[in-house]
């Protein structure tokens, strides 16, 4: 099922604390002279209504790139923290997530999730595995099942999909790849970018 520009939000997650990169922020990192999140905000741009940014240190950084940039609500929830944040700004019907450090995601991704989920969302397995960030969700079954999910401390990605019925996309020959270490970084050609 396609989904138009205007039902979709980018959301970046950026609210790591990167502790194996000695808490770099990776959004900063540059691949091929770009900032990872201006990187990815630019590729995805024509296929979204709007992008947001789950990030919780350097917020103005983000805003004189003209990105917006929202903070945990609750604190030390991880990747589910950043989701909340994401799910509660976000106006159109369909929320589009991607980890600010992925190496290989590009444009191709959206169409692929839209004909994979039937309405439930979709999220990515590459040659690695489950790549829970990589995904497809709709905005109001998101925001539902989220509530009580957090109340509960039940903070596992694929436990809220499995919840919400998300298809599995299989890509074949694909590792979308994260920046987790120095040898990530080496083999992606990234650098990491001075302090603004």
């Amino acid at each position: 099922m396609p989904i138009v520009p205007a039902d979709l939000t980018l959301g970046l997650l950026a609210g790591g604390q990167a502790v194996r990169l000695g808490g770099i922020d990776k959004a900063w990192l540059r691949r091929d002279g770009e900032p990872q999140a201006l990187r990815l905000a630019r590729m995805f741009a024509p296929a979204v209504a709007a992008v947001a940014v789950s990030a919780n240190r350097d917020l103005a950084r983000y805003a004189r790139h003209g990105l917006r940039a929202v903070p945990d609500r609750v604190p030390e929830l991880g990747p589910l923290g950043g989701l909340d944040a994401l799910a509660a700004v976000a106006t159109t019907p369909w929320l589009l997530t991607l980890p600010v450090d992925a190496v290989h995601a590009d444009a191709a991704l959206l169409p692929a999730l839209a004909a994979a989920q039937a309405g439930q969302g979709a999220y990515v397995v590459d040659d690695d595995g489950v790549q829970p960030l990589f995904a497809l969700w709709p905005l109001a079954p998101l925001r539902a099942a989220l509530a009580p999910a957090l109340a509960q401390r039940r903070l596992a990605v694929r436990e809220l999909q499995a919840t919400l019925g998300m298809a599995a996309l299989r890509l074949s020959g694909l590792r979308l790849g994260n920046l987790n270490t120095p040898a990530d970084l080496a083999a992606a050609g990234v650098v990491a970018d001075p302090p603004a």
